[in-house]
């Protein structure tokens, strides 16, 4: 805990077992009060490695999608008294070390959000992030903080933490399934006017880490660029937009 408030990582999972170990082995256990790992129908031994190692798992029937998947794990941490609940991708792309300090700046009461930034440093291209996806990040980001009215360094991090209290307020079940999910439920903690901040993460990239293919990653790009194209029309009355309905403003 810390100071008083529960921290409960969650770690959606999809094939994860080639890296999985290395993940909560990596997790500093002092502040930390519960790992849960949510399955989304895996063909590996992702579930039976996750049992093996002590963390209490959920399992899909079918495979729901990575947004899915987030959905599963919010609310299982909710439901669990969580009041932190930081997100983590369970194939060691992202330094686990760093969740007590995600935790704490939500636990200070100055942020409702906390994103590991992989763009803040020079971690991205030191390890090892494709060129191609680089420029394709850094490109989306400018353009999703001019639509949305933001200076975020990356919307695209697979690392988050979240108060109780901006989980419980998002209606994030309108998001996708997909993984436009993580850019959706942002546009929507801009629209609920929650406190946006980011922390300095570096990255890892290698053969076992999961990552998206050419084509979904175009797929991926369309539907960021569409949902900030919708939060800026929402925000000039004109479009409305499902996803936003009911955000102040």
């Amino acid at each position: 805990m810390l100071e008083g408030q529960k921290i409960v990582i969650v770690l959606p999972a999809y094939n994860a077992a080639r890296t999985l170990q290395q993940t909560p082995d990596a997790i500093p256990r002092q502040v930390v009060d519960e790992i849960l790992l949510t399955d989304d129908a895996s063909r590996d031994d992702t579930v039976a490695l996750a049992k093996s190692l002590g963390i209490p798992t959920l399992v899909h029937d079918k495979n729901r999608g990575y947004g899915g998947n987030q959905k599963t794990c919010y609310r299982a941490a909710l439901d669990r008294g969580a009041d932190v609940v930081v997100m983590l991708h369970p194939d060691y792309q992202y330094s686990p070390r760093l969740a007590p300090a995600m935790a704490s700046m939500i636990v200070s009461g100055e942020y409702d959000v906390v994103m590991g930034s992989r763009i803040l440093g020079k971690g991205a291209l030191a390890g090892g992030m494709p060129l191609y996806k680089y420029v394709a990040n850094r490109g989306l980001t400018f353009v999703e903080n001019i639509l949305l009215g933001e200076k975020l360094s990356e919307y695209h991090t697979g690392y988050r933490a979240w108060s109780r209290a901006a989980l419980e307020t998002l209606p994030f079940d309108r998001c996708s399934d997909d993984f436009v999910f993580d850019n959706q439920i942002i546009a929507m903690a801009v629209a609920w006017n929650l406190r946006l901040g980011e922390i300095s993460c570096p990255t890892r990239y290698f053969e076992e880490a999961s990552s998206i293919n050419f084509r979904r990653s175009v797929t991926y790009g369309l539907g960021v660029l569409d949902t900030a194209a919708r939060y800026r029309l929402h925000r000039m009355g004109l479009l409305q937009s499902p996803l936003l309905e009911g955000s102040p403003g």
